[in-house]
C-alpha cells in the first residue's frame, strides 16, 4: 500500500506537536502497518480552519493521479477542524480510492469508527471555534478596561507598559495644531503641504496625505472616548481636542464633503484633461463663480492663470462644450469626412498589425522550401537528412499556420462596416444626456487648444489632420464671464455654425443673400438635410 503524510502547524497559540515530530510518527504507523511512504505534503503556520492550504489542496489534486492510496495523518485535527470541509474533501479522496487514517488516534473501520471519527472532528471545530470566542472575550475584557486591542495607535498617542493609552509629548502638540488650524478655515491640503514640508510623519511613519488626515479629524478618541467593535467608553482615554474645536473640525469636514458631491452631481466638465490653453500649453480647469443676483457661471479657466501665472482669458463652459460636441457629431457625419477616417483607420490598422505580415513572409518561405525538397524527391533525390528536413518544414507550417489564425482571432480585421457601425452608434446618441457628452469626448477627442484670439485647434483620435478654426464669438464671450451674449462675434465668416440636440444636431447659416431679409437666421438639422429636396431655396443656402 501507498501513502503519503500530511503534516499541518498552526500560527494560533495552542501548544503543537513540531512537524519533525508529526512526521516521525507518522513514519513510525506507516512501517508498522506496511504502508510505503511516496510524498510529504507540510502546510506550515496555517490554520486547519480553513481549506486555503496550498499543499493540502496540492494533495487532494494529486490524489486523482492514483500514486497513493492512503493519506497519513498525526491527528484529524491536521486534517481539518471544519465538519463540512473534512466530509467534503474525505468524499473526494474516497472517489479516488484514497482514505484518511490518524497515527495517533486508534479508530477502527466499522460503525464503532464512523462514530468515533466524527465525535473526534466535532471536538476540533468546538476546540477552533472556542479559541476564537475566548481571543474576542479577552479582547473586550481589555476593551472593559480600556486597554489598547491592536491595531494603529492614533498620532498623538502612545501606548504604556500596561497597554493603556497615554498621550505623547512629542506628537500631541502637533495633533492639536491639526485640528486648531483646519477648525479655523484653513484647507486641508495646505495643512498636509506645510505638516509634510517640516518632515513629519503621521502614525504610520509615512507622509501625511489626505486619508490620514480625514481618518485623524473623525476620530473620536482625541476627545477621550475609547473605542472598540461595540464597546464605547467616553473618557477611557486621555483627551488631546477640546470638544468645541473637534466638533467644529468634524463640522466643516462634513460640510465639504456635501458640497463637493453636491456640485459633482449637479455639473461635469467634459473637456478637463482634453482642453489647453493656446497661450502656455497648460490644461484648462473648470470653475465657477456667483453673481450678485444668486445665479452661478461656470468657465473654463487656465490653470497656470489661476496662480497668475498666464494672462488667459476664461472660456464659458456651454460655449465651448457645445461647440466641441457639434463639430464632433459633424466629423462624423459628414460623407466626405467619414471617408477620410475610414481610410485613416484602416490604413492605421495595417501599419500596426505588423505580426500577421511577418508570420504570413516567414509561412511563404517555409512554402518555399517545402516545394523545393517536394522538386528534388520527384526528381530521385531522397536521403534521410532530406526526410528530416522535409518533416522539420511541414512542422513549422503548421506552427505558423496556427500563429496566423491565433492572431486573426485576437486581432479581428476591422472593416468599413465596422467603422460606419461604430459610429453610427455616437451619432444616435441623446447629447441632451450629459454622460453621452462626456463619453463622446472622451473616445473621439484627443486635445483641444484654445486661443484668446478666438483660434481653436481640435485633434481627434481617429484623424490625422487636426480641426483649425477661427471662433471670434467665443473669443468675444470670454471677455466677460458669465454675460448673456446674444451677439456672437461675425457668424458669416464661420459657416456653418454647428449646434447640438436631441438625437440630432444642426447648422446655423448666417446669409447675407437679398433672398434672405436681414441675414435670416436658417436651422438646418440632419434629419431635414438628408430629406430635403433641391428646391431653389435649399440651394440658395447649400
Amino acid at each position: 500500500m501507498r501513502g503519503v503524510i500530511y503534516a499541518r502547524y498552526s500560527s494560533d497559540n495552542q501548544r503543537e506537536e513540531s512537524i519533525e515530530g508529526q512526521i516521525r510518527e507518522n513514519m513510525t504507523f506507516a512501517k508498522k502497518n506496511g504502508i510505503d511512504i511516496v510524498g510529504t505534503y507540510i502546510d506550515r503556520a496555517l490554520s486547519a480552519k480553513t481549506d486555503n492550504r496550498p499543499e493540502f489542496q496540492r494533495m487532494i489534486k494529486d490524489s486523482a493521479k492514483k500514486n497513493f492510496d492512503v493519506v497519513i495523518v498525526w491527528k484529524l485535527d491536521r486534517f481539518s477542524r471544519n465538519r463540512y470541509d473534512s466530509a467534503k474533501y474525505k468524499a473526494m479522496l474516497k472517489k479516488n480510492d484514497v482514505k484518511v487514517v490518524s497515527a495517533t488516534e486508534a479508530i477502527s473501520e466499522g460503525a464503532e469508527g464512523i462514530i468515533l471519527e466524527s465525535v473526534l472532528e466535532g471536538m476540533a471545530e468546538y476546540y477552533s471555534a472556542d479559541l476564537a470566542e475566548k481571543v474576542t472575550r479577552g479582547m473586550t475584557e481589555n476593551a472593559l478596561k480600556c486597554k489598547y486591542n491592536g491595531s494603529a495607535v492614533p498620532y498623538g498617542y502612545m501606548i504604556d507598559e500596561d497597554k493603556h493609552y497615554q498621550i505623547d509629548p512629542a506628537t500631541a502638540p502637533v495633533a492639536l495644531e491639526i485640528f486648531t488650524r483646519y477648525a479655523g478655515g484653513e484647507t486641508a491640503a495646505s495643512i498636509i503641504n506645510d505638516l509634510n514640508s517640516r518632515g513629519l510623519k503621521n502614525n504610520k511613519g509615512k507622509d501625511f496625505n489626505k486619508n490620514s488626515f480625514h481618518n485623524m479629524v473623525k476620530n473620536r478618541t482625541y476627545i477621550g472616548e475609547y473605542h472598540y467593535s461595540d464597546v464605547i467608553i467616553p473618557g477611557g482615554v486621555p483627551a488631546i481636542i477640546p470638544d468645541d474645536i473637534f466638533e467644529r473640525a468634524v463640522a466643516r469636514m462634513e460640510s465639504n464633503k456635501r458640497t463637493a458631491a453636491k456640485n459633482k452631481a449637479k455639473e461635469r466638465y467634459i473637456l478637463t484633461t482634453k482642453l489647453f490653453c493656446g497661450n502656455c500649453k497648460t490644461m484648462m480647469v473648470g470653475d465657477s463663480g456667483q453673481k450678485k443676483n444668486g445665479n452661478i457661471y461656470r468657465y473654463y479657466k487656465c490653470a497656470a492663470a489661476k496662480r497668475h501665472e498666464c494672462n488667459k482669458k476664461t472660456i464659458r463652459k456651454d460655449l465651448i462644450e457645445d461647440f466641441v460636441i457639434a463639430h464632433t457629431m459633424y466629423s462624423i457625419t459628414d460623407e466626405d469626412s467619414m471617408q477620410k477616417i475610414i481610410k485613416q483607420i484602416l490604413a492605421l490598422q495595417d501599419e500596426e498589425n505588423t505580426v500577421i505580415p511577418a508570420l504570413e513572409a516567414q509561412l511563404k518561405d517555409v512554402k518555399n522550401g517545402i516545394d523545393n525538397l517536394v522538386k528534388a524527391i520527384e526528381a530521385g533525390v531522397f536521403t534521410r537528412s532530406t526526410k528530416a528536413r522535409l518533416e522539420e518544414l511541414e512542422a513549422e507550417e503548421e506552427r505558423l499556420q496556427a500563429s496566423i489564425r491565433d492572431e486573426q482571432v485576437s486581432h479581428p480585421k476591422i472593416t468599413e462596416n465596422h467603422i460606419r457601425c461604430m459610429f453610427d452608434k455616437y451619432r444616435d446618441m441623446d447629447m441632451s444626456i450629459p454622460a453621452n457628452r462626456e463619453r463622446l469626448i472622451d473616445r473621439l477627442v484627443g486635445s483641444i487648444l484654445l486661443y484668446d484670439d478666438g483660434k481653436i485647434v481640435i485633434t481627434f483620435y481617429y484623424k490625422d489632420e487636426p480641426f483649425v478654426g477661427m471662433l471670434e464669438e467665443i473669443a468675444s464671450a470670454s471677455d466677460k464671464v458669465g454675460s448673456d451674449t446674444n451677439a456672437l462675434g461675425s457668424p458669416v465668416k464661420t459657416n456653418p455654425n454647428y449646434f447640438a440636440g436631441r438625437n440630432r444636431f444642426g447648422f446655423v447659416f448666417f446669409c447675407e443673400y437679398s433672398f434672405f431679409i436681414n441675414s435670416r437666421i436658417l436651422l438646418f438639422s440632419l434629419r431635414d438635410f438628408r430629406h430635403c429636396r433641391k428646391s431653389s431655396e435649399s440651394r440658395s443656402f447649400l
